[in-house]
């Protein structure tokens, strides 16, 4: 059985330390999850969202996602002021196929999905740490079927590697579904009108 931890609190205990303008990169898996982490962590950030999902099949549905992801930044800009920043990369679902090699069958929940997740936030880190971010995070634990878990302990080694290597950037530890983070986001995703998918990205019969 797995260790249960709380990273919301964990999380709450940084915020509470920032001493406010730190610069955040936020790994965003899609709009509707980034909505409610966006408006949470505004109040603390200076967000800078980056859209690196090479899993997504097929490139249509990567750029109807990542087009959804830019609209909904736009709309919170002009709603609140904001000044959230958007960093897009190239597709290419190349890179999810290398890293799942061997698991194509396998389904959600299992070694496929830790591998997934760790190519995406190894490279968020990467440009974080390149480009003198304070700390890094991701969308995905927003959703109640990712595991928490092992995202935050992926964010957690590459944070050790991070800081071996001389790099100040931080993984910031969290669980965003608590404090009704994934209730808050379908509410906000109806409020922009957003385009909600009905598959992860990278289930094994869209490969």
């Amino acid at each position: 059985m797995e260790q249960k931890i709380d990273y919301n609190k964990i999380m709450n205990k940084v915020l509470s330390e920032l001493s406010g303008g730190e610069k955040l990169l936020l790994h965003s898996c899609c709009g509707p999850c980034s909505s409610s982490v966006i408006e949470r962590l505004s109040k603390f950030f200076d967000i800078t969202v980056y859209y690196y999902n090479p899993n997504i099949f097929p490139k249509e549905e990567y750029e109807k996602r990542k087009s959804e992801q830019i609209k909904l930044i736009s709309l919170i800009n002009n709603k609140y002021n904001s000044n959230i920043k958007f960093i897009d990369c190239d597709y290419n679902n190349q890179e999810f196929k290398d890293a799942i090699c061997g698991m194509e069958n396998l389904g959600e929940g299992s070694k496929r999905c830790w591998n997934c997740f760790k190519l995406r936030l190894e490279k968020t880190a990467k440009i974080a740490a390149e480009n003198g971010f304070d700390f890094f995070t991701t969308t995905l634990s927003v959703s109640p079927h990712k595991n928490v878990n092992w995202i935050c302990e992926i964010l957690t080694d590459i944070g050790n590697q991070l800081e071996k290597k001389g790099f100040k950037t931080k993984p910031l530890l969290a669980d965003f579904k608590k404090e009704n983070g994934y209730l808050r986001s379908i509410e906000l995703s109806k409020e922009f009108e957003l385009y909600r998918q009905n598959y992860c990205g990278c289930t094994p019969n869209k490969i």
